[in-house]
């Protein structure tokens, strides 16, 4: 079991900076890669950036160069550091993990915050 808790969503002006952070608990040894997601009114959840169990990063290409995931094993906490915000940036983010099932045939299940909204005005 895993307990994912997002915190840092809120209001900013196009060009702005946020900082989202996701304390996670529980089975952490068993987490595989993390993730932030996001979903905006009337779209699909979409991912927007993925950080794998050896630090391997990839983004959605509209953040590239503005987003930075990381992870922070001392403090437990996956973090989405967005700088340069545009106003399609507007959705809730959601922090997301992989949990490896540690019996056979050892699935992955996903395990999801509960949101934070981000707003993002021109």
């Amino acid at each position: 079991q895993i307990e994912l808790v997002e915190s840092g969503g809120g209001s900013v002006q196009s060009g702005g900076s946020l900082r989202l952070s996701c304390k996670y608990s529980g089975s952490i040894v068993f987490i595989a890669d993390m993730a932030w997601y996001r979903q905006s009114a009337g779209k699909e959840r979409e991912l927007v950036a993925k950080i794998s169990r050896d630090g391997t990063t990839t983004y959605l290409d509209s953040v590239k160069g503005r987003f930075t995931i990381s992870k922070d094993k001392n403090e437990a906490k996956l973090r989405l550091q967005m700088s340069r915000l545009e106003p399609e940036d507007t959705a809730v983010y959601y922090c997301n993990a992989q949990y490896l099932v540690p019996s056979p045939p050892f699935p992955l299940r996903d395990y999801w915050g509960q949101g934070t909204q981000v707003t993002v005005s021109s």
